[in-house]
C-alpha cells in the first residue's frame, strides 16, 4: 500500500458549515486546503444544518472522541403540524395535524425533555444496524425499530415562538443528541406533529460557530501561510480532561508507550488525564498514584 501523500500537520480547524454541504465533504475541502495528511471530524452535522464543524488533522484525530463526547449547543426551529419521514423539512411528509399549541403548553411540555432522557435516534441517522447506517437502509425502504438511547440534555429552553406554527429553541446536551427526535417527540407529546425547520450548532465543547471559518474563506487562504496560522493547537481538543505534567524521564517513557511519572495534585487514582510536557500533549492515559498509563501517545 502506497503512503498517503500530504503534510503532517496537527491541530484543528474549526468550519461555520453551511446548508447543503455534507460533513465529510467539508473534511475534504479543509484536508486539500491545508495538504494535510490525515483529517477526520468530531460529530456529525446533517447536510441541512450549519454551524460549527471542528476539523481534526494529523494527531488531533486521536483526541476527536474527547470533543465528540463533549457538551454542544443547539439553536433549531421546530415547525408543528406535520410529521416527516425525516423529522426535519428535507422528508416526506407522513401525518399532519390542524392542532397547535400554546405558549403555556409548550412550556409544560418541554419538562419531560430535560435531564436524563431516553431517546429513539430518527431513521435517517448515522445509527448502525447490523453493521449497516440506519440512513442508508432508511433510503432502501426498510423500516426499522432502534432502541431507545440514553441523553443528557442540561438545557433546553424557547428563544422565540415567530408564529402558531412555530417555535425556537435552544437546547444544552451530552453525547448522541438528535434534535430532529426532540422536535418529533416534542410534536407528539403537544398532539400537533412537528419537525425540524432549521438547526444550527452554536459551539462544541472548547469551538464556536462564530468563530468558525466560512467555505469561502477557506477556498482563497488554501495552499497559504495564511491558513496554517488560523490552526488551533491540538490540545483544544483535551479541555475536559485534567492536565497533568511529566518528568523529563516520565516523558520519554510516555513517549514510547510505557507508564512514565508525572507531577500533579488532586487528581484521584484511575482518573484519564492528558500530560504536557512544556505545555505540548505527549498522551492520554490513566494516572495511577505517580505515573500515568497511556492510552493514546502524540507523535510531536
Amino acid at each position: 500500500m502506497g503512503r498517503k501523500k500530504g503534510r503532517d500537520i496537527s491541530g484543528w480547524i474549526v468550519v461555520d458549515k453551511p446548508a447543503g454541504v455534507t460533513s465529510t465533504a467539508v473534511v475534504g475541502k479543509v484536508r486539500w486546503a491545508l495538504d494535510a495528511k490525515k483529517a477526520g471530524h468530531a460529530g456529525t452535522l446533517d447536510p441541512a444544518a450549519t454551524g460549527v464543524l471542528a476539523v481534526a488533522l494529523g494527531e488531533a484525530t486521536k483526541t476527536v472522541p474527547f470533543i465528540t463526547d463533549a457538551m454542544k449547543c443547539y439553536h433549531f426551529q421546530v415547525r408543528f403540524g406535520a410529521a416527516t419521514s425525516t423529522d426535519d423539512a428535507e422528508g416526506e411528509v407522513l401525518e399532519t395535524s390542524d392542532s397547535r399549541p400554546t405558549d403555556a403548553q409548550i412550556e409544560a411540555a418541554l419538562s419531560a425533555f430535560r435531564g436524563d432522557i431516553m431517546q429513539v435516534p430518527p431513521q435517517v441517522s448515522a445509527v448502525k444496524v447490523a453493521g449497516e447506517r440506519a440512513y442508508d437502509l432508511a433510503r432502501e425502504g426498510v423500516e426499522m425499530d432502534l432502541a431507545a438511547r440514553p441523553l443528557w440534555v442540561e438545557s433546553l429552553v424557547v428563544t422565540a415562538r415567530p408564529d402558531a406554527d412555530t417555535v425556537e429553541l435552544e437546547m444544552v446536551c451530552g453525547k448522541g443528541g438528535y434534535v430532529r427526535a426532540i422536535a418529533r417527540d416534542l410534536g407528539r407529546a403537544l398532539g400537533c406533529f412537528g419537525h425540524v425547520a432549521w438547526l444550527r450548532r452554536v459551539w462544541s465543547g472548547p469551538f464556536e460557530a462564530d468563530k468558525g471559518l466560512s467555505l469561502d474563506q477557506i477556498d482563497a487562504m488554501a495552499r497559504t501561510p495564511e491558513l496554517d496560522e488560523k490552526l488551533l493547537p491540538l490540545e483544544l481538543g483535551l479541555d475536559d480532561l485534567p492536565e497533568v505534567k511529566a518528568t523529563v524521564e516520565g516523558a520519554v517513557r510516555l513517549s514510547h508507550g510505557n507508564p512514565g511519572q508525572v507531577i500533579c495534585s488532586g487528581v484521584e487514582f484511575g482518573t484519564e488525564v492528558w500530560v504536557s510536557r512544556d505545555g505540548l500533549a505527549i498522551a492520554v492515559g490513566r494516572y495511577m498514584g505517580g505515573e500515568v498509563h497511556p492510552d493514546r501517545v502524540f507523535n510531536r
